[in-house]
C-alpha cells in the first residue's frame, strides 16, 4: 500500500495529535516539547515535522532537521544532511509499512540521512540500507548511528 506523506502544520490541532503517541512512546520520542518551542504564527516558518494520516487520525510521524554541512562530522565531503529523529507508529498501526513509508519520504530528497537507532531497532535501519557508523564517544554522545549514504558520498574516517 502507498502512503502519503504530509508535512505536518504546527498548530494546536498538531500539539493533539502528538499526545496520542506519547502514551505509546518513550518520553524522549514525545515531539510535544519540540512542537510546543516551535509554536508560531508565522506561516513561513517551515515544519521539520512529518506524518502519515489514516481516516483523518495522526498514525505516524517523524521529525526531519536539516543540519548544516559546517555541522557534519559523518560524511565525506562535508555537506548538508538530515538528521531523522522520533520515528513513531501508534501501536495499533505497526507492521503496515508506515515507518517504513516515512523514511523512504526522507530518502527522496537525495541528501544523505543520519539518524538514532533506538533499543531492538538496528533490524528495521539494516533493512532499509542504512548502515551503523563506528562509534565516536565525543560526536556520538551516547547515541547509536545509522546514516544513509546517497550515491557519491562515503563515511568521514
Amino acid at each position: 500500500m502507498t502512503y502519503k506523506v504530509e508535512r505536518l502544520q504546527i498548530n494546536y490541532k498538531t500539539l493533539e495529535e502528538f499526545q496520542k503517541f506519547r502514551e505509546f512512546g518513550l518520553p524522549e520520542l514525545s515531539m510535544l516539547e519540540d512542537l510546543q518551542d516551535n509554536l508560531v504564527e508565522n506561516d513561513n516558518y517551515s515544519s521539520p515535522f512529518y506524518g502519515i494520516y489514516l481516516q483523518e487520525q495522526l498514525v505516524a510521524r517523524m521529525s526531519l532537521y536539516e543540519v548544516e554541512a559546517k555541522y557534519d562530522q559523518y560524511f565525506s565531503p562535508s555537506q548538508t544532511f538530515y538528521e531523522l529523529w522520533k520515528l513513531e507508529v501508534l501501536t495499533e498501526y505497526r507492521g503496515q509499512g508506515l515507518g517504513k513509508a516515512l523514511v523512504q519520504f526522507a530518502l527522496s530528497l537525495g541528501s544523505p540521512i543520519k539518524t538514532n537507532a533506538r533499543h531492538r531497532s538496528d533490524p528495521f535501519w539494516d533493512k532499509i540500507g542504512f548502515i551503523p557508523c563506528k562509534y565516536n564517544p565525543v560526536r556520538d554522545r551516547g547515541e547509536s548511528p545509522y546514516v544513509w549514504l546517497p550515491e557519491g558520498t562515503t563515511l568521514q574516517e
